[in-house]
């Protein structure tokens, strides 16, 4: 085996291990509604989406559940999530609103885009009853 085929064999494996993280990484942005709901099912047990409210630049979204809401934080090529009871508690953010989760792993979640009113609607709407 040459120098020069190890080489090409080293590049392409690096080329389609980045191209898989990438694509990777693309699926998991939180700018779509539906994808942010179904993150959210898929990562809390017993969760059922009703609207989503996701944050403009892919990184945090706030969905709307059978009396709970989740939130979700991107970080790096997975999602966390965790289920919070309204009211929230919201702090300003920079062209946005922040929602502090009150875990210390997670923090503050920035939605870029989002403003209080939203955030409160959505609230509003977890707290209503379904019917079935």
């Amino acid at each position: 085996m040459s120098w020069s085929l190890l080489a090409g064999l080293t590049v392409g494996m690096i080329a389609l291990g980045l191209v898989a993280r990438w694509s990777r990484l693309a699926e998991l942005r939180l700018t779509d509604p539906d994808n942010a709901m179904a993150i959210a099912e898929a990562r809390l047990v017993g969760f059922h989406a009703r609207q989503a409210l996701p944050g403009g630049n892919g990184e945090g979204a706030l969905v709307a559940g059978n009396g709970t809401l989740a939130l979700l934080k991107r970080r790096g090529a997975r999602v966390d999530a965790l289920r919070l009871v309204p009211p929230l508690s919201l702090v300003p953010a920079v062209e946005g609103v922040g929602v502090a989760s009150g875990d210390a792993r997670m923090g503050q979640v920035a939605l870029f885009g989002v403003t209080d009113d939203q955030v409160r609607a959505l609230e509003t709407l977890a707290q209503r009853p379904t019917v079935h």
